[in-house]
């Protein structure tokens, strides 16, 4: 029984361990200046970024249809019993409802979906533990109930750069940004049932990333051996530098760094950071 392994774009997995591993990826889109462009495929994060800062309006994002799902696993049906596809959280996008509502409509597959209930690098850490599985020859029903036990220790937080952003998004009032600004406020965001919900307000970047650290510290604490991923919106110096300061302190956990594509960028906006981390 051959297991075909799917995911979405917000992973941000890099296309050659996408390719090493055999992962299918479905593009969600952006709708940045009146035109529709589908990240990790016609526009790359180094562009977004750059447009943004030109853009007068905030960009909107768009999830895959659902007939996009529909024909990569028929396509799949040609080599593959079963198909675990891998999605952001349901709460933030439709994305896992969209490739719920295609494997129904698909009878040559068994598709097993999966709501990560995070998004990025994260929902990417289970994408690539599933791969593995599959190339051991894993059945897809032991692969989906690998995932949910690795849920249980998956943490993640995010800290926003800038409040204008979010005041643009319409998130904060403008007294908010005001007030937050001169308070040098930065947000720690975290998903709680499957939303991102606001976890703290700290005084300063510093603060917050110590905060964010802290709490990675006590979990390493409880496990042998941990896995975590340093995600950035556009600040790749800044992340290697806080991996090189944090990996000396925690020894038994591994990282690596990735980044907040377009679609999650969006959101967040650049300069934004994150650490997400799960049980190896």
């Amino acid at each position: 029984m051959k297991t075909a392994i799917v995911t979405d774009s917000t992973a941000y997995i890099p296309k050659k361990i996408r390719d090493e591993l055999s992962i299918k990826m479905i593009p969600l889109s952006v709708i940045m200046g009146g035109k529709m462009y589908q990240e990790e495929v016609d526009l790359t994060t180094d562009e977004f970024y750059e447009s943004v800062r030109t853009e007068k309006q905030l960009p909107t994002t768009s999830q895959p249809p659902v007939g996009q799902f529909a024909a990569l696993y028929e396509e799949l049906s040609a080599d593959y019993d079963d198909v675990v596809s891998i999605h952001l959280s349901s709460e933030i996008s439709g994305t896992f409802a969209g490739a719920v509502q295609a494997g129904d409509m698909v009878d040559a597959i068994h598709v097993h979906p999966f709501d990560s209930e995070i998004s990025c690098m994260p929902q990417g850490m289970f994408v690539l533990e599933a791969a593995e599985m599959a190339q051991r020859g894993c059945s897809a029903e032991t692969i989906i109930e690998h995932l949910h036990t690795l849920k249980q220790t998956t943490r993640a937080y995010f800290m926003v750069d800038s409040l204008n952003h979010l005041q643009r998004g319409g998130r904060l009032s403008n007294a908010q940004v005001i007030i937050g600004s001169l308070l040098q406020v930065k947000p720690l965001l975290h998903f709680v049932d499957k939303k991102i919900e606001p976890f703290e307000k700290i005084r300063t970047r510093k603060k917050a990333m110590k905060r964010i650290v802290d709490m990675l510290t006590e979990d390493a604490a409880k496990y042998d051996h941990l896995q975590a991923v340093i995600i950035h919106a556009n600040r790749e110096d800044d992340a290697h530098e806080w991996k090189h300061d944090i990996e000396q302190q925690l020894p038994n956990v591994s990282f690596s760094i990735s980044h907040f594509g377009p679609v999650i960028g969006t959101h967040l906006g650049e300069g934004a950071m994150g650490l997400g981390w799960m049980k190896r």
